[in-house]
């Protein structure tokens, strides 16, 4: 009776400011907080409404923060058509999105409503070339309102303009600064089950026609290529056809595989050759049933009108299309190039040089033609990959983000070559006097070759200084521990590489000698090395000399170096290839 009597307010001197919650509050998430057992049809005044909330809330001087619901933290993206219907997926990355905590997965801030004029065209015709001009406006006086006279024509512009698709804060920041804002927030996903995610759909023997896209990078084909996923695919090609040839239902998948980057691959390599060793490979990393082969660069276009052909004729009018791989090998890309390049779709999946940038499945639509469906998947973690120990300034010296080519040094037994502080090949026994090394890597990373007795010494010194990565002298103890693995090898020509000796995520050694050697390489504990034929037969004609190579990091090294050793009055030393010449 006493709020029914008095005025709001002459009320809120009775009621504790406390007590009186100002906000908005998403009717959607209403039910959360409170729930009434039965709803009035008509309109609550403002003073029930009131005294409502006053008896409902405790006598305290504390008032109690609204509970946010929370949502469910998952990599499943907007694979099921009823999940991107209740929840907003970022068509960016995949992960369920949400402008509640920006400290969560999948914060997004909503844009402001744009004026209809926002980045309308500027007429850049001369004045003078104006159909009326008043004698005001030529000297410089304006006495009137002059207005375009065509709206509808900047308004017809503005529509025509692709619109662009609103994305997480972490896409955004990967986009324009290449680099995630937050980096802890990821840690709030759960790890990505290839096989409760993907494997059991591709194991359905029920369904429309499954095609996978097996993503590898040409740069880096045995760290990046996924050997779980060829061994599972070929096993339910396996089982499922041995099914379908019984008379029951089968769902043959199609492993096709896309051999990316090749552009980063010398353009003097025989396409026809690089097939060959690219499907000896596969076979040999499990792959043993694949339906095709395809060599494409998604930066020139190269091979993406062939895939598309080949994908439409095996998927059908219906099916599902899976792009896998490795993280970093570049399935966004792929996907991107194939929507601009073969039907002028615009997708929108976020690229940049750092792994993991896609987080769910993303299912993209109008890529392919007819009902087929497009799926982009969170890249496949290989720890066994230098690359994924790395910190950011690491990992852009070591991508190889264009053409390779080859460095070559001409050495026997008793001597080493460092790649940065991440790999070391030993000469330690040959048959012959002369052994033709080359290193294929990114040319961003030093080298340096030496004799082997004195490496232990190169190792403490110039660790996170003149070779890098890793970049400064503790990161050498964090990458792990310094293990080594032993090989022989033999060949029957100095005039080409005869095998190759490769560390996943980094680049790889070609040896070429006419005799046997044995060959010990250093790196870190768990990271794979492996020895295969070679891929890039050719060696550099000039050789490099003894020391280190020429590069900023290694001048910069110097300067610190020199300058440290000034102050402590000290002889300055350098290290100049020039510096190290007798050491051969």
């Amino acid at each position: 009776m006493i709020v029914r009597a008095l005025s709001p307010s002459k009320l809120k001197y009775l009621v504790p400011f406390s007590q009186i919650v100002y906000g908005y509050v998403d009717p959607l998430y209403l039910p959360l907080i409170f729930e009434p057992k039965t709803r009035s049809s008509h309109p609550q005044s403002p003073i029930k409404t009131l005294s409502s909330l006053f008896f409902l809330s405790p006598f305290s001087s504390q008032s109690k923060p609204l509970r946010t619901p929370t949502l469910p933290l998952n990599r499943d993206g907007n694979y099921d058509e009823s999940t991107s219907q209740t929840l907003l997926i970022c068509p960016g990355c995949g992960v369920p999105m949400q402008d509640l905590d920006p400290k969560q997965a999948g914060f997004f801030v909503r844009p402001s409503p744009k004026n209809p004029d926002y980045k309308s065209p500027i007429n850049r015709n001369p004045v003078v070339d104006e159909e009326e001009i008043s004698n005001s406006l030529k000297r410089g006086i304006l006495k009137e309102l002059v207005e375009p006279k065509d709206d509808d024509f900047s308004k017809s512009l503005n529509k025509d303009l692709p619109e662009k698709p609103v994305v997480c804060v972490r896409c955004h920041s990967l986009r324009h600064y290449g680099k995630v804002k937050d980096p802890t927030v990821e840690n709030l996903l759960p790890d990505f089950d290839f096989d409760h995610t993907v494997g059991r759909k591709l194991n359905s023997t029920m369904g429309a026609r499954t095609v996978v896209l097996m993503v590898v990078d040409a740069a880096d084909f045995d760290g990046s290529f996924p050997r779980k996923v060829a061994k599972l695919v070929s096993a339910i090609i396996d089982e499922n056809s041995a099914a379908w040839k019984e008379g029951k239902s089968g769902n043959v998948p199609r492993m096709v595989l896309v051999v990316t980057k090749i552009d980063l691959l010398p353009s003097s390599l025989s396409p026809t050759r690089f097939e060959h060793w690219v499907r000896t490979r596969a076979r040999e990393g499990g792959a043993n049933k694949i339906t095709s082969v395809h060599l494409v660069s998604a930066l020139r276009n190269w091979g993406l009108k062939n895939l598309c052909d080949d994908v439409v004729g095996l998927a059908g009018p219906r099916g599902n299309v899976w792009a896998i791989g490795a993280q970093n090998a570049g399935k966004s890309t792929l996907i991107n190039s194939i929507g601009k390049y073969v039907g002028g779709k615009i997708t929108h999946l976020t690229e940049a040089p750092v792994p993991g940038t896609t987080l769910g499945i993303v299912k993209v639509e109008g890529v392919l033609p007819g009902q087929v469906k497009l799926f982009d998947t969170p890249g496949l973690l290989h720890p066994y990959q230098i690359y994924t120990r790395l910190m950011r300034e690491e990992q852009k010296l070591v991508q190889i983000s264009k053409e390779l080519r080859p460095r070559t040094y001409r050495i026997k037994a008793g001597h080493s070559i460092h790649i940065g502080g991440l790999m070391r090949l030993d000469i330690e026994k040959s048959s012959v006097d002369t052994i033709y090394v080359t290193v294929w890597s990114s040319p961003y990373i030093p080298l340096h070759m030496g004799k082997t007795e004195s490496v232990h010494k190169m190792q403490e010194d110039h660790f996170g200084r003149q070779l890098q990565p890793p970049i400064g002298e503790k990161r050498t103890e964090e990458l792990g521990k310094w293990i080594k693995r032993e090989f022989l090898v033999s060949g029957n020509s100095w005039d080409s590489s005869s095998v190759d000796i490769a560390t996943a995520g980094l680049g790889w050694f070609a040896v070429g000698l006419k005799g046997e050697a044995f060959l010990g390489v250093w790196t870190y504990d768990g990271i794979d090395v492996s020895l295969r034929n070679a891929l890039i037969p050719h060696r550099a004609q000039n050789f490099e000399v003894a020391g280190f190579t020429v590069s900023k990091i290694v001048s910069k090294a110097d300067q610190a170096s020199n300058k440290l050793h000034h102050q402590c009055g000290k002889k300055p030393k350098q290290s100049h290839p020039k510096a190290e010449a007798s050491a051969v």
